[in-house]
């Protein structure tokens, strides 16, 4: 979302909440979610930033449902133009790494990794472990073939147990719909829109790392328990 005055301020909302946000309407939480855990995560940019991440956004291939974005600023974006009207979803590169800013004093660096599904990455080891170049603890569901894995020293993936206590709330991976990670050591928190399934080597997918103490200390307290590794 842009402000199209002559404000320079944007926002990018990533999120697992459904239908969200509803075009030129008011957005009613679904009540079938309540009970469900989400997760959504705001960002504040300049304007500048926006053909950033939508370079990255172009390589995960998102649903575009919406856009009410003037053809003037569409004109000078051209990764967001051809977002929008979806071109060159199929060709290279097969996966893109970008980095971009939060607008505040104290700014936040945050990295966007995104890789399509011509590329058979499998996002989790092949990316993000490669990238952070750090072992991880993540919070998804998983599959019967990915599974915790402790071969390699200093890159090992952790899956943390279910169910983990949110602000005193427990959250059980059946009625959790966010998939996130840490990295160990470090100050990484990311998010992925894809969990740790064997199906995800086939389909586009993205991942938002946020390097910040404070955020990193609040889901390490809540990742703290995770399956025997081997």
């Amino acid at each position: 979302m842009m402000d199209t005055s002559n404000t320079d301020a944007a926002s990018w909302i990533v999120h697992t909440v459904p239908g969200f946000p509803k075009a030129r309407t008011g957005y009613l939480f679904p009540p079938a979610e309540v009970q469900k855990g989400h997760l959504l995560i705001c960002l504040t940019i300049k304007e500048d930033q926006i053909d950033t991440i939508a370079m990255t956004l172009r390589i995960a291939t998102p649903l575009i449902y919406y856009n009410d974005i003037p053809d003037a600023q569409m004109n000078t974006r051209p990764n967001l133009r051809k977002l929008v009207s979806g071109e060159s979803r199929l060709t290279p590169p097969l996966a893109v790494t970008q980095d971009t800013t939060t607008a505040a004093a104290q700014s936040l660096k945050v990295t966007i990794y995104s890789k399509g599904e011509k590329s058979r990455y499998e996002i989790y080891r092949r990316v993000l472990v490669k990238k952070l170049k750090t072992g991880i603890k993540v919070w998804t569901t998983r599959d019967k073939i990915l599974q915790s894995d402790c071969r390699i020293l200093n890159r090992n993936i952790k899956l943390v147990t279910s169910p983990i206590a949110v602000d005193g709330h427990a959250s059980s991976l059946e009625s959790d719909a966010s998939q996130w990670l840490i990295s160990e050591p470090g100050n990484k928190f990311c998010v992925i829109d894809k969990p740790y399934h064997k199906s995800q080597t086939k389909e586009p997918a993205m991942a938002v790392c946020i390097d910040d103490a404070t955020i990193f200390g609040h889901f390490n307290g809540i990742g703290q328990n995770v399956e025997n590794c081997a």
